[in-house]
């Protein structure tokens, strides 16, 4: 087979969301670059694949990229996975594409899709999302203030990462500058305690005081 780097996305909590073609990927691959090796290797356990994993993380890109494009020259099926979803966003996933596409463009570069959490949180959000804006997460401290400026300037569907340890603090941001603004939280997307929350900015912020903020969160303002 001619040599392939394969973008594979991954579950993003819930295992019945693996598809076929993920599976015969994986499993098929000569090696998996990932951005975090343990979460690889325990996706690939619970899937009975033994192929080799080694870590591609912004950390590590610089050093890895030489050894990635390496496998590829000898002709090797490569995979590469994010911690979970869609690789390209906050993962090194597109640095690793455009340096494969720029230095080995003969190579095939073969996206294979699956879970998202940005278009899940969307799918069910009720906003507008022909358009939109991922502003990924917010800074812990340089810039925090200047991209909470920005999002409140941004019109139309914006969506941002948080952290269990920072969400109220996020939303209490975005609520001082626009505690009208419409604003939707997903906790735990496609996991077994799922929570989804529509309100206003003002709202939801006095509503997360009261609610359980353990988990992982998209937020959808619009």
């Amino acid at each position: 087979m001619k040599a392939t780097l394969y973008m594979v996305a991954t579950p993003i909590g819930n295992m019945q969301d693996v598809s076929d073609r993920t599976r015969s990927t994986l499993s098929g691959a000569d090696i998996v670059f990932a951005e975090d090796t343990r979460v690889a290797q325990s996706l690939l356990q619970k899937l009975e694949i033994t192929t080799p994993v080694e870590r591609y993380d912004h950390h590590s890109h610089d050093r890895q990229v030489t050894t990635v494009l390496a496998y590829l020259r000898e002709g090797k099926q490569v995979a590469y996975v994010s911690d979970a979803g869609t690789p390209g966003v906050e993962d090194p996933g597109g640095r690793l594409v455009a340096a494969v596409a720029s230095q080995l463009p003969e190579v095939v570069i073969s996206p294979i899709p699956g879970p998202s959490a940005i278009m899940a949180a969307l799918s069910v959000s009720g906003f507008p999302a022909d358009k939109f804006v991922v502003m990924g997460f917010a800074p812990k401290k340089k810039g925090r203030q200047s991209y909470f400026d920005r999002l409140a300037e941004t019109e139309g569907t914006v969506v941002l990462y948080e952290a269990t340890h920072r969400i109220e603090k996020t939303v209490a941001e975005i609520a001082a500058r626009q505690p009208d603004r419409s604003m939707f939280i997903a906790r735990e997307i496609t996991k077994k305690f799922e929570t989804l929350l529509r309100g206003t900015a003002s709202q939801l912020q006095e509503r997360l005081s009261s609610e359980n903020t353990k988990g992982e969160f998209i937020v959808v303002v619009s």
